[in-house]
C-alpha cells in the first residue's frame, strides 16, 4: 500500500474512547495500552468496549459510505480490511505505528458446485487463509502488534511479545513482530505442528520453544511467562486480538452489500473467533448498519470437544477435557480460555455447536476440494458440521450460509497427501482418495489409461 495519508485519512470520526472492561461486569475501565489481560477484581477475561454514543454521531449510512470508500484502497492504513474500520477497532493507535500487511479483504467465495451437492443455493466460504501468513490470525495480530509498537513509542517497557500456538498464531506473531522490529517468542507443542507452520516463525526470526506437551501446556507456560516484566502476551485471551478478528463479520456483510447471512459456521478451538465474530455483528447491529443477527454454529473436532459437550449437557456443566490427537491440530484444545465469551455469543445468536469425527472432517475437506476448494483440516471440521446441519434440516436449503475457512490448505499438505495415499490411521477408508496412475514411458499405456478414465 502507498504511504499516502491524504483524502480518506481525513474522514475519521471525532475521537471516541475505547477501554478494557471485565466481561463479568466488574467496575473499572483500563486503557488499551495498559499491560493487562484479566480483571484485577475477579480474574475473568476482559473485552474491548467502544464508546457507541460517540460512534453514533456518524450515521449508519455514513459509516457504510466511509468503509466502502476505504475498502482495499491505497491510502495508509485504510486499505487493510482491519484498519479500514480503525474507529471501530483501535482508534488510539497513530497511523505511523500501524503494522499492516494488507490483511483482510479476503475472498468470499460462492461455493456453487459444493453447495449444489448439498442441495443449497447460497453456500459461501470466507477464505481467511488467503492472507499474508495464510490464516485469519493476521487480523488480530495486526492490531496487537500495532498497539505494542505504539506502547514502545510512548516509552513502555515491552521487550518481547510471546504466544502459545499450534501453528498459525505463531506464524502471524512472528511476521508482524518482524515487520515492527519487535522480538517475538513462541511456544509450540513439539511434533504437533505442520512443517509449513513451524518454518514460518523460524524464517521470521522468532525465538521458537518446542516443548513436550500439548497446546494447553504451552498456554500455561506463556501465561506464566507474561508475568515477567517486559513480556507481552499475544494469545486470544488478550482482547486486542478479538478486535482485529471481529472485522471478518463486518467484511462479509460488506461483501454482501451490507446484507446479513442466515448462518455462519466457525471452527472452534480456543474459542476467541466465535466471540470475535459475535462482537463484529453486534457492533453493526447496535450502530444501525444491519437489522438482524445471523445464527452461529461452532464446529469442534470430536477429539477436542468441551464446548460441544457443554452444549449437549448444559452450559453450566462445561468441563475442560484432555484433548486427544486430531488432524485439526490448531483446534486440539481441551481447556479453551475464551469459553465464557463463546457461550455468551452463542446464547445471544441462537447458536449451536456440532462436532466432527476424524473421518468426517477429512472426507468433508476432500469432497469440497473436488469442487475447486483447497481446505485445511479445521475448515473440514466446519464443512462436516455444515453437512450434518443441512442433512437434518436445521440449515435450510435456501439459507444464505457462510463457512469461515481459517487457514490456507497449503499449510497442511502432509494431511492431504496422506489422505489421498490412504495413510491416515484415523481415516481408514477415505471416500474421496485420489492417487496418481503410475505408467511406463509408453504412449499406448497412457492412451489406454485415458480411455479407461473417460469411460468411467
Amino acid at each position: 500500500m502507498s504511504s499516502s495519508r491524504s483524502t480518506l485519512s481525513t474522514l475519521s470520526t471525532s475521537a471516541s474512547s475505547s477501554t478494557f472492561r471485565c466481561i463479568a461486569g466488574c467496575d473499572g475501565a483500563y486503557p488499551l495500552d495498559q499491560v493487562i489481560y484479566k480483571c484485577p477484581k475477579c480474574g475473568d477475561l476482559l473485552e474491548v468496549v467502544h464508546d457507541l454514543e460517540a460512534l453514533k454521531k456518524r450515521s449508519a449510512a455514513a459509516w457504510i459510505k466511509l468503509f466502502d470508500e476505504r475498502y482495499l484502497r491505497t491510502q495508509w492504513p485504510y486499505g487493510s480490511g482491519v484498519w479500514g474500520k480503525k474507529e471501530w477497532v483501535q482508534p488510539h493507535v497513530q497511523d505511523e505505528n500501524v503494522v499492516s500487511m494488507l490483511e483482510g479483504g479476503t475472498n468470499l467465495l460462492w461455493a456453487e458446485r459444493y453447495g449444489k451437492q448439498l442441495g443449497m443455493s447460497e453456500l459461501w466460504v470466507k477464505q481467511c487463509g488467503v492472507s499474508h501468513t495464510g490464516s485469519f490470525k493476521d487480523l488480530g495480530m495486526t492490531v496487537l502488534v500495532s498497539t505494542v509498537k505504539q506502547m514502545i513509542s510512548e516509552g513502555k517497557n515491552v521487550r518481547a511479545v510471546a504466544c502459545a500456538s499450534t501453528g498459525d498464531t505463531s506464524a502471524a506473531l512472528a511476521a508482524y513482530a518482524a515487520a515492527a522490529g519487535i522480538h517475538a517468542m513462541v511456544i509450540l507443542p513439539r511434533g504437533k505442528v505442520s512443517t509449513a507452520q513451524l518454518v514460518q516463525p523460524l524464517a521470521n526470526g522468532a525465538t521458537v520453544l518446542a516443548i513436550d506437551g500439548d497446546f494447553d501446556d504451552c498456554m500455561q507456560m506463556v501465561q506464566r511467562l507474561a508475568e515477567e516484566e517486559g513480556v507481552y502476551l499475544a494469545n486470544s485471551m488478550n482482547s486486542l486480538r478479538v478486535e482485529g478478528q471481529k472485522t471478518v463479520a463486518i467484511e462479509m456483510v460488506q461483501q454482501f452489500d451490507w446484507q446479513v447471512p442466515d448462518w455462519v459456521i466457525i471452527p472452534g478451538g480456543n474459542l476467541g473467533n466465535v466471540s470475535a465474530l459475535g462482537a463484529g455483528f453486534s457492533m453493526m447491529y447496535d450502530l444501525g448498519l444491519i437489522q438482524k443477527l445471523p445464527r452461529i454454529c461452532v464446529a469442534q473436532a470430536e477429539a477436542a470437544n468441551p464446548l460441544y459437550q457443554a452444549y449437549k449437557n448444559g452450559w453450566d456443566k462445561f468441563k475442560a477435557v484432555t484433548a486427544k490427537p486430531t488432524l485439526a491440530s490448531a483446534i486440539q484444545i481441551g481447556n479453551p480460555v475464551s469459553v465464557r465469551k463463546a457461550v455468551r455469543t452463542l446464547v445471544k445468536f441462537d447458536g449451536v455447536v456440532e462436532q466432527a469425527s476424524e473421518a468426517e472432517l477429512a472426507d468433508a475437506a476432500a469432497r469440497a476440494d473436488r469442487t475447486g476448494l483447497f481446505n485445511c483440516p479445521h475448515t473440514g471440521v466446519a464443512l462436516a458440521a455444515l453437512e450434518k446441519l443441512v442433512a437434518r434440516g436445521e440449515i435450510g436449503k435456501q439459507d444464505r450460509t457462510v463457512v469461515v475457512s481459517t487457514a490456507n490448505g497449503l499449510k497442511f499438505t502432509d494431511f492431504k497427501v496422506q489422505y489421498h495415499e490412504r495413510k491416515l490411521a484415523a481415516v481408514p477408508d477415505p471416500k474421496y482418495a485420489n492417487t496418481p496412475v503410475l505408467l511406463p514411458n509408453d504412449y499406448v499405456a497412457v492412451r489406454d489409461a485415458v480411455r479407461r478414465e473417460l469411460k468411467s
